[in-house]
């Protein structure tokens, strides 16, 4: 995983200024790719998600449940929507295509599923024809009704709950209703430092979680050359279930006391190949 620290300010209409720190954690590892200052910029547009759940059960099920009884027939539409979903939008980003410079997000999907409503009996064409791409039905109809540039738009976060204990909310700078942005400063942050490998405290560890720790450290490094199974751990202490070894095992690997070398393996070496299960040998 890649990790972004950025500080953002936002400027609102009517004046309102605030600033807040965001940490991204993104799968996206290229940074020549996908610069940190792009992706934070597109940060705002995380709920987007919202918007094709929207579109599945308001706009093309109009509040409907569906219909089937069983688990089989359940799956067969669900597949039957969630592909309806990404052909419509498929050919909503065709028709955008052909007018470089088009925000998708102008697109109307309500539109588009009209259109393919009314060109269900007369199928051929419906998407694009075989000469002039982006110029089907479906493309003709989304662009002659373009939506507006989408405004970018903030506000406070609020507990919408109405039985909520949580009546007053914290003052975090941001307007009390929705306010349009008119400008959006980011500054990236230097990454900060890799946390040590084991805590320094260990306070909060139980002693008797403290001293099956040590107990385990000393049973692995009597033979540090071999690869125990925690089922045989687990028997050499006598004390503890086997669900709660795997979990402390899982634990203490994690923290880099002892390593993890296959499911339910460790061992106190570095991992080798002579170590390596041969399902994971090259």
């Amino acid at each position: 995983m890649r990790i972004i620290d950025a500080q953002i300010t936002v400027s609102c209409a009517g004046g309102t200024v605030f600033t807040g720190s965001y940490r991204l954690v993104t799968s996206l590892t290229d940074a020549r790719r996908h610069p940190a200052d792009v992706l934070v910029g597109l940060y705002h547009q995380r709920w987007e998600h919202e918007s094709a759940y929207y579109a599945l059960r308001h706009i093309m099920m109009q509040g409907r449940v569906l219909r089937s009884g069983d688990p089989a027939g359940l799956e067969q539409e669900m597949w039957a929507l969630l592909t309806l979903y990404q052909l419509l939008r498929t050919a909503m980003v065709d028709a955008v295509e052909s007018l470089p410079g088009t925000d998708p997000d102008r697109c109307s999907f309500t539109i588009a599923l009209q259109s393919a409503r009314d060109q269900v009996i007369q199928a051929a064409g419906v998407t694009s024809d075989d000469t002039t791409p982006g110029a089907g039905a479906i493309a003709r109809a989304v662009l002659a009704g373009l939506l507006p540039a989408r405004r970018l738009r903030v506000s406070t976060r609020k507990v919408k709950s109405p039985v909520s204990r949580y009546k007053e909310r914290l003052d975090d700078g941001r307007p009390d209703r929705s306010r349009t942005v008119t400008g959006l400063v980011i500054t990236l942050l230097q990454p900060v430092p890799t946390p040590p490998a084991v805590s320094r405290d260990e306070r909060s560890i139980a002693p008797a979680e403290r001293r099956r720790q040590q107990q385990v450290l000393t049973l692995l490094h009597q033979d540090p050359d071999r690869a125990w199974p925690a089922q045989e751990i687990a028997r050499h202490l006598g004390d503890v279930t086997l669900n709660t070894m795997y979990r402390q095992l899982s634990r203490w690997a994690n923290s880099q006391l002892i390593r993890k070398i296959g499911p339910g393996i460790y061992t106190a070496r570095p991992i080798s190949s002579a170590l390596l299960p041969a399902a994971q040998k090259p």
